[in-house]
């Protein structure tokens, strides 16, 4: 049997599991509810303070978001990367490599939250090398697929009247989530009412600056028969199944943690995203099953 020769981007991706492995158990292992503490924000309000491990500086609110999120990409990222670089290093097709960089643009996301998101820390050039790779990767992995024997090669057609629904409604329910949060501190007159520590929040920027328009841009893609739009979707649905599931930890950790949660709020948010999720996993895998 003829072996396959290891590539950058294989080695790219072992890196990226080395590291994504460290910095979500550091992550994990910071999760310790007895050492917060208050302090004043740069807006006067009294903000708590998570204080243990290398989310110390990092608000009470926000860690155990994060602590969740780490959770998710630790037991189902994790494994879904493992299995998918395994399959692209045995068979080297369009299909393997979409599959790979769906998985990578899912670490993509995650790391970018971190390297922007997250409070100065000890693993601060861990987050950056995460992300540099992640991006590399993607990038290189694209211009190696042929989009046009994707196009070519899938039996499915696309876009149906249920993904365009889909893409459309995720798109709008994306930016719609975060929105309102928005104009009502704009409104107001003051700062975003979670903004706590933070300068910006790096959700509403990723989500409502690029995840939300790309499901748009993808299905105008799909429409012009570009094989771009293939790729774009495969990201896409991933993301959103991910994205679905992490929502649970997330709200688990907040629970445990203690935390002042608006259940309102966060239910009909993390609803619509799990519904999202449960979607884009149909879609997905209906999407692999088309390629020939």
């Amino acid at each position: 049997m003829k072996t396959k020769k290891i590539n950058n981007i294989d080695i790219l991706s072992l890196m990226i599991i080395l590291f994504t492995v460290l910095v979500t158990v550091a992550g994990l292992l910071s999760f310790d509810i007895s050492k917060s503490y208050d302090i004043v924000n740069q807006y006067g309000d009294t903000i708590k303070m998570f204080g243990s491990g290398i989310y110390a500086h990092d608000s009470y609110f926000k860690v155990p978001i994060t602590i969740g999120s780490d959770f998710t990409i630790l037991v189902m990222v994790v494994p879904m990367l493992i299995i998918a670089l395994i399959r692209e290093i045995k068979s080297r097709t369009n299909k393997t490599k979409m599959c790979l960089i769906s998985v990578l643009s899912a670490v993509l996301y995650y790391a970018t939250g971190l390297v922007f998101g997250v409070t100065y820390n000890s693993f601060h050039l861990i987050y950056i090398t995460l992300f540099a790779c992640t991006l590399f990767a993607v990038f290189s992995l694209i211009r190696n697929i042929d989009i046009k024997q994707i196009r070519e090669a899938q039996q499915w057609k696309l876009p149906s009247k249920g993904l365009s629904i889909f893409l459309i409604l995720s798109g709008i329910a994306i930016i719609v989530a975060w929105l309102p949060d928005i104009l009502s501190s704009l409104i107001a007159g003051t700062s975003l009412s979670l903004i706590e520590v933070y300068t910006t929040e790096i959700t509403y920027v990723l989500d409502m600056g690029i995840v939300g328009p790309l499901c748009l841009v993808c299905l105008y893609l799909l429409k012009k028969k570009d094989g771009l739009g293939d790729i774009l979707l495969t990201i896409l649905l991933k993301l959103c199944m991910i994205i679905g599931v992490m929502m649970i930890p997330q709200t688990v950790y907040q629970i445990i943690s203690g935390a002042s949660i608006q259940w309102v709020g966060i239910l009909a948010k993390s609803g619509s995203f799990v519904a999202l999720g449960g979607f884009a996993a149909y879609f997905d895998s209906k999407l692999y099953r088309g390629l020939k």
